[in-house]
């Protein structure tokens, strides 16, 4: 299997609007830009015009929250409504935290959230120190009044994140999480090197 399954759940389908000028890939735990369906997804937006990047967050395998949100921050700078976050599992963490910590005014594209998640991990219990600082509901709010679009993303058989964890994600940034079936935790071991929703998300032809 090279693709996530389809998804039964309805997407709407919108009036295809212009795509973003920027999209910023940001990967999680263990991982590398050049892992699970990072590349392939840059390789498409970059096929379209779109400047994609997916940055490098330094020791992967043990990451320093404070190491991990300079170097977001530092990338994204101050976004606009052309720029769009994708990230992924503790890059979902990550992102969310640069977004609650950016000062002034700023407004954001699109944010994909792909098993994203509140709270603390069982499977990963080494990741207990770098989620120990959650986000507070009134910084998501916040995130939430100033994107245009937040999709979430999540699998039925993710052993990594519980679902649970995901929809309560969801459910605080005010938006319902969008079900793919079959995909696990999104990773190539799990079959997914392509991810097609995400794609679409992107490019406005489905809407979370």
């Amino acid at each position: 299997m090279t693709d996530a399954p389809s998804i039964d759940t309805a997407l709407n389908a919108p009036a295809r609007r212009a795509l973003p000028g920027r999209v910023v890939v940001v990967h999680g735990f263990g991982a590398t830009p050049d892992d699970h369906w990072f590349p392939w997804l840059r390789a498409e937006l970059r096929s379209d015009g779109v400047a994609a990047a997916a940055l490098t967050l330094p020791r992967p395998l043990a990451p320093d929250p404070h190491t991990w949100h300079d170097v977001l921050a530092g990338d994204l700078g101050v976004p606009d409504e052309s720029t769009w976050i994708v990230a992924h599992s503790l890059g979902v963490v990550t992102a969310l935290r640069v977004l609650a910590g950016l000062p002034g005014s700023w407004h954001l594209g699109g944010l994909v959230l792909v098993s994203g998640f509140t709270g603390p991990l069982g499977a990963l219990p080494e990741l207990d120190p770098y989620l120990s600082d959650d986000v507070a509901d009134g910084e998501l709010a916040r995130i939430r009044a100033r994107t245009r679009t937040i999709t979430a993303l999540r699998s039925d058989d993710d052993a990594i994140v519980p679902a649970a964890a995901t929809d309560l994600l969801a459910h605080r940034l005010g938006v319902r999480p969008v079900v793919v079936p079959g995909a696990g935790h999104f990773l190539a071991e799990d079959g997914v090197t392509r991810l097609a929703l995400v794609l679409d998300l992107v490019r406005g032809t489905v809407t979370g």
